[in-house]
């Protein structure tokens, strides 16, 4: 007597893809075009605050047309700045952790690069929050906020004198940024299908490295800058300068650069 057995087969259907996964071409190339335009602004900024190497009235002036914007600055900087670099930072979080594939824009690139793109991608996410949260206006509940438009180079040395430290992690964050915005702008080359073969990667490796390099020198500028910003005479001209707009604009002003922003009379 013959006798069957049945056999259960269970099948696993295969796993969706994550949102990322399956609409990562066109996330990579917003991705890629945020970073570029972060990485536009990152080199406005560096230089913006490098100007501090020519003097507090040269800084001051440079602050103080950012700052003409008035009530316009904060939907400026949420449009164009932070919300841009909050996609560009969960898209590159989500290509660390590996749901977002990223072999196609790495096939020649060596494993160093490939992987101080990531380690300098972490550090300028801490770096950036940081950042904020010590000098702009966001950070106040933190105790931070001390950037003082009105007081641009004493503010600003004032926060990076304080402690070495201090100088040592905006050092280490515009040389990241230096190597993850030039790096950056090689790939970028890459996704765009500006350079695919390795020899016109090759040759887009002289203009990213001198790109980097511009980048942190003007980075390092900056920092060096702000150490050596002399405080006292930096705030009697911004003091002067603060007077001398306001008695433009029809208004008495008691200035003090140690008291905080100007009262108006």
């Amino acid at each position: 007597m013959e006798s069957h057995t049945a056999v259960a087969v269970t099948s696993r259907a295969p796993s969706r893809p994550s949102v990322f996964a399956r609409n990562q071409f066109l996330i990579k190339r917003v991705f890629s075009l945020l970073g570029l335009f972060f990485g536009g602004y990152v080199v406005v900024h560096l230089l913006t605050n490098a100007s501090v190497l020519g003097g507090a009235a040269m800084f001051q002036m440079n602050v103080d047309r950012i700052h003409s914007l008035g009530p316009a600055l904060p939907i400026v900087e949420w449009t164009f700045l932070f919300l841009p670099i909050l996609f560009h930072a969960l898209v590159g979080w989500a290509i660390i952790f590996g749901a977002v594939p990223n072999i196609s824009e790495y096939r020649f690139i060596s494993n160093f690069r490939y992987t101080l793109q990531r380690v300098t991608a972490i550090i300028l996410f801490f770096f950036i929050v940081g950042h904020v949260l010590h000098m702009h206006h966001l950070g106040a509940a933190f105790g931070g906020a001390r950037f003082k438009p009105e007081f641009a180079a004493s503010s600003m040395a004032e926060a990076l004198q304080s402690a070495v430290w201090i100088q040592i992690f905006y050092a280490v964050g515009v040389i990241s940024a230096a190597f993850h915005l030039g790096n950056g702008f090689w790939t970028a080359g890459i996704t765009w299908g500006i350079w695919t073969s390795p020899a016109a990667q090759n040759r887009a490796n002289y203009i990213a490295t001198a790109f980097g390099l511009f980048v942190m020198l003007a980075g390092i500028s900056a920092v060096i800058g702000a150490a050596k910003v002399d405080i006292p005479a930096a705030q009697k001209i911004e003091e002067r300068m603060l007077q001398e707009r306001m008695r433009l604009q029809g208004e008495e002003v008691n200035v003090s650069a140690t008291e905080g922003s100007p009262s108006t009379n």
